[in-house]
């Protein structure tokens, strides 16, 4: 039996997941709005592979994970390098008429 098909036998015999109780929040950027958390459907999210610093590389993925269905996309911030290029990201983003909310995975809090 192939991998996939063992994980198709279990999602059919364990049945629908229940899903636990989280509060409603609204993700926004321009005229994008997408609801996670609480009855909202789940959302496609994406998080980028690359360095957070190379904005232009950032900017061009999230293009793409956008272009490919993602309705929200996640950038990680672990340094203070990745922390200065987050506004810079969003503004190429939005050059690029890319109408994704970015949600940042922080792992920076700017202490030294």
């Amino acid at each position: 039996m192939s991998l996939s098909n063992l994980a198709m036998d279990l999602a059919i015999s364990s049945g629908p997941l229940a899903r636990r109780f989280s509060r409603s929040v609204l993700i926004a950027h321009g005229a994008r709005r997408v609801w996670v958390g609480g009855d909202a459907p789940v959302v496609v999210q994406s998080m980028t592979n690359t360095d957070t610093a190379d904005v232009i590389g950032t900017a061009i993925q999230i293009k793409e994970l956008a272009r490919a269905g993602s309705e929200l996309v996640r950038i990680t911030v672990d340094r203070p390098e990745a922390a200065a290029a987050v506004a810079l990201i969003r503004e190429q983003v939005d050059k690029m008429e890319i109408d994704v909310p970015l949600v940042g995975d922080f792992h920076y809090n700017g202490h030294t």
